[in-house]
């Protein structure tokens, strides 16, 4: 005689198979959403300062009676169009008298047209750092966060009316802007093309910010709908947010970074619309409620048959 009774299965076998828990799940999905921001923020963060941290030089095998140039970039201004580009000159070999302190002649850094000054140090004199303003052709800032500028640094050294060899090492410390560079010597000038646009720190939250108006125009437009398709009437919480959404979008649109003015591409992706949606749909809602209240106001004031 056969036993046809199916075998019980552990309790352990059943455990292991049963479905996980809701808030288990959610835990997973939310620790993998702040896994994903995290790893955005710290690509973005990394690629800027690696951006920044770019050295490159002119002349490496420079001879050992040279100048050195080291140019930097402190600050970018797109809305003057003009860098602030910090100077560091140091003679080498028998064209100094301090070990780099000070010329043992008058010595003048010629540049480029796009740079507004020659800096000029005189004859065993300390020697300090220099800031210069530099022009920035191409682009715009009306283009942000896309905007990007050229410009080319050029520069020669004379000392005691004769040319001597220059070295230039060029970096970039401004965390709005990324750099890209190319730097080499040309008729015995230093030379170095440059390129700059946004940083992927402020492309990334300039593209949240464009996103965020928009998301909150729909949710705005949407709310406006339900209220104008159920008569609901004067819904003061409903106004109120909409209301404090159309003033918050413009303060929110002001800490941009960069601080680019107003009629930038990001107010024609995002800004004007998100403004425009709002108004239009506080308006309506406010003029359906108006007219619902008064309807139901007539509904009570009528007599009673």
């Amino acid at each position: 005689m056969t036993d046809d009774t199916e075998p019980v299965e552990p309790a352990s076998a059943v455990a292991s198979r049963a479905p996980w828990p809701t808030w288990a799940k959610a835990a997973i999905v939310a620790a993998l959403v702040v896994s994903l921001i995290a790893a955005v923020a710290v690509w973005s963060q990394l690629s800027g300062t690696a951006g920044g941290a770019q050295r490159l030089q002119t002349a490496p095998e420079a001879p050992a009676d040279r100048v050195d140039i080291t140019a930097t970039v402190v600050r970018v201004d797109a809305a003057a169009g003009e860098l602030i580009l910090r100077l560091q000159v140091t003679p080498r070999g028998t064209l100094t008298s301090e070990g780099g302190l000070s010329p043992v002649e008058d010595l003048e850094i010629l540049t480029s047209a796009a740079m507004r000054t020659d800096p000029f140090f005189p004859a065993r004199e300390r020697i300090g750092t220099v800031d210069v303003p530099v022009a920035l052709a191409s682009g715009g800032i009306t283009a942000y966060p896309f905007d990007r500028y050229t410009t080319t640094l050029e520069f020669t050294a004379r000392m005691g009316g004769s040319s001597v060899p220059v070295n230039v090492t060029f970096s970039h410390r401004d965390a709005l802007f990324a750099a890209t560079a190319d730097a080499y010597t040309e008729a015995g000038a230093g030379v170095v093309e440059l390129q700059l646009g946004r940083s992927a720190g402020v492309l990334t939250f300039a593209l949240f910010m464009i996103v965020a108006m928009w998301a909150l125009a729909i949710s705005v437009a949407a709310a406006a709908w339900f209220l104008f398709t159920r008569r609901r009437g004067l819904v003061w919480p409903a106004l109120g947010w909409m209301a404090a959404s159309l003033f918050a979008i413009a303060a929110f649109r002001n800490a941009a970074p960069g601080a680019p003015p107003i009629g930038s591409l990001i107010d024609y992706l995002a800004f004007f619309w998100a403004e425009a949606i709002i108004a239009v749909c506080v308006f309506v809602t406010a003029i359906s409620g108006i007219r619902q209240e008064v309807v139901a106001e007539r509904q009570t004031d009528a007599p009673q048959p």
